[in-house]
């Protein structure tokens, strides 16, 4: 080993020492066990904290231990201890709640013990620094979180949701393993530092199609359109469960694209697919989104949505962005699946909504060009505190088309002025907000990962096409109350509930009907 290890490399092996007790006492209130697991998540964080300082005094560093394929590796940098952070957080927190979720569950013990197992695989993870640790920590994830999500082996539906996840993740695991050899073999290393020094003087073929395959890879990660159907439906595992997937486990797609960020902007396909995926996954997903009616299930259709808009992000060379991105979803997320019980009681003692303001044509067509103005201002004043690139200012009107939608609703000619005054403003602060962010996302990870790439004639042509895919979205969706009652409306309605019917497909493709119907 070159140099000292980093402190948060410690955390896994606290982890797995104390997730061994829970899996030698499985059963029913395993004494002090939940207590002690809360404990060893917690000490999981303080080391994660004692990496940072480690950080901030001795700076950036990568021990290793063997050479070649065998190399092991891991770092230390800004990127890594943010996520090594932000992962022992979310599982101290998701910890906490199993503890009193699970409590008197018949193998309770065994839960908690692979709960703590999952937590040191993610922390493998996301301070792998070869890619030899990157492949074992995706194997790993994969092999622990079949077992949480069969925690109900009875369940006919959890059965099919870990059937369809091992086969994708499978596939996944399948794809990194190629993808690493082939990047390995061509560019003579497993160091991930040194692959993407070496990229920066181009890509031999081998390498190139190594990256396709690191594509695939993050897409079936990320449960990327069309094989999303296995995240919608984990649900039948226990909420901590679903918490700890949809904020952490299924981000680490993205998390292999950032680690291996310099060589993945080295390949112009690899982007220009990147985009195309993650922008038909983003607007797949929201679509599907707004006509589910069970809570959890919309957030799942959520997730989906927001992993395609990280892989967009990607794909634009907005790495500071997305990685920002996964830290503020896996943050919410986490506390919208463990609030999600109290979420049904407060709107339900809510009651029925009183009317609500419809827009217009021209009210819709005034706030969007209303909103981008407002954008458009604000973009230019942080402008002058540091430049932005096509990419960024892209992502920024996109996001903007969200707020436009809250807009309209406020120049409705049934709106009141308070609640016009109230969109405009909303407009601005996201505006601010988001050039904020990213100032803030350059100055922890800027120094870590690759600027955005020129815009040449092949990003400008993506950028068109994100704007307006999502431009024409968002107008339909102010639209919506306008055709909402029409047949032809009713009939799209219940064919995205459905999700277009391709988890069916999907079902039928890898046998999930028949994991549903056995014994």
């Amino acid at each position: 080993m070159n140099a000292l290890p980093p402190l948060t490399a410690f955390a896994p092996l606290v982890l797995l020492a104390v997730a061994a007790l829970g899996l030698i006492n499985p059963g029913r209130r395993p004494g002090l066990f939940p207590r002690i697991a809360e404990g060893a998540a917690l000490a999981a964080l303080a080391l994660a904290l004692a990496g940072l300082v480690q950080l901030l005094w001795t700076g950036p560093a990568t021990p290793s231990l063997g050479s070649g394929a065998a190399l092991l590796a891991l770092r230390l940098d800004a990127v890594s201890v943010s996520m090594a952070l932000l992962v022992s957080f979310v599982g101290w927190i998701v910890v906490r709640y199993a503890r009193t979720y699970l409590d008197g569950e018949a193998r309770e013990g065994r839960f908690h013990g692979l709960m703590l197992a999952t937590l040191a695989a993610v922390l493998v993870l996301v301070q792998a620094g070869s890619l030899g640790v990157v492949v074992l920590g995706f194997i790993a994830i994969g092999v622990v979180l079949r077992q949480l999500l069969l925690f109900y082996p009875a369940r006919a539906e959890a059965r099919r949701a870990a059937a369809k996840f091992s086969l994708v993740w499978g596939a996944g695991d399948v794809a990194l393993v190629i993808a690493a050899l082939l990047i390995g073999v061509s560019l003579g290393t497993a160091s991930l530092a040194e692959i993407g020094a070496k990229a920066a003087s181009g890509l031999p073929l081998a390498a190139d199609i190594g990256v396709a395959f690191l594509v695939l890879a993050a897409a079936l990660k990320t449960a990327a359109f069309p094989l999303h159907g296995w995240l919608t439906e984990v649900m039948e595992a226990p909420t901590p469960v679903s918490a700890l997937l949809h904020a952490g486990i299924i981000n680490s797609g993205g998390v292999l694209l950032i680690a291996l960020a310099p060589l993945v902007q080295a390949s112009t396909g690899a982007m220009a697919a990147l985009v195309m995926i993650g922008g038909l996954t983003a607007l797949f997903g929201a679509a599907v989104m707004l006509t589910q009616s069970a809570v959890k299930t919309a957030l799942a259709w959520s997730t989906v949505a927001q992993m395609g808009f990280m892989l967009l992000q990607c794909g634009l060379g907005l790495w500071t962005l997305a990685l920002l991105h996964i830290v503020a979803h896996s943050l919410y997320k986490a506390h919208a699946f463990l609030s999600s019980g109290g979420a049904v009681r407060a709107v339900a003692a809510v009651g029925r909504p009183g009317p609500v303001a419809v827009p217009g044509v021209a009210a819709v067509a005034k706030a969007f060009l209303l909103a981008l103005m407002l954008f458009a201002i604000v973009a230019s004043l942080f402008s002058l505190v540091a430049p932005k690139s096509p990419q960024s200012l892209a992502l920024g009107a996109i996001l903007i088309f969200g707020v436009a939608y809250l807009v309209a609703q406020g120049l409705a000619d049934a709106a009141p002025r308070a609640l016009t005054l109230r969109t405009a403003l909303a407009s601005t602060a996201a505006a601010v907000a988001y050039f904020s962010f990213q100032l803030i996302a350059h100055a922890l990870w800027g120094t870590s990962l690759p600027q955005p790439p020129e815009a040449g004639p092949l990003e400008w042509a993506l950028i068109v096409l994100a704007l307006v895919s999502f431009g024409i979205v968002a107008v339909a969706q102010a639209l919506f109350p306008l055709w909402a009652h029409h047949p032809a409306t009713a009939g799209l309605r219940v064919h995205l509930a459905n999700g277009l019917y391709l988890n069916a497909l999907l079902d039928r493709a890898t046998g999930g009907f028949r994991a549903t119907r056995a014994a």
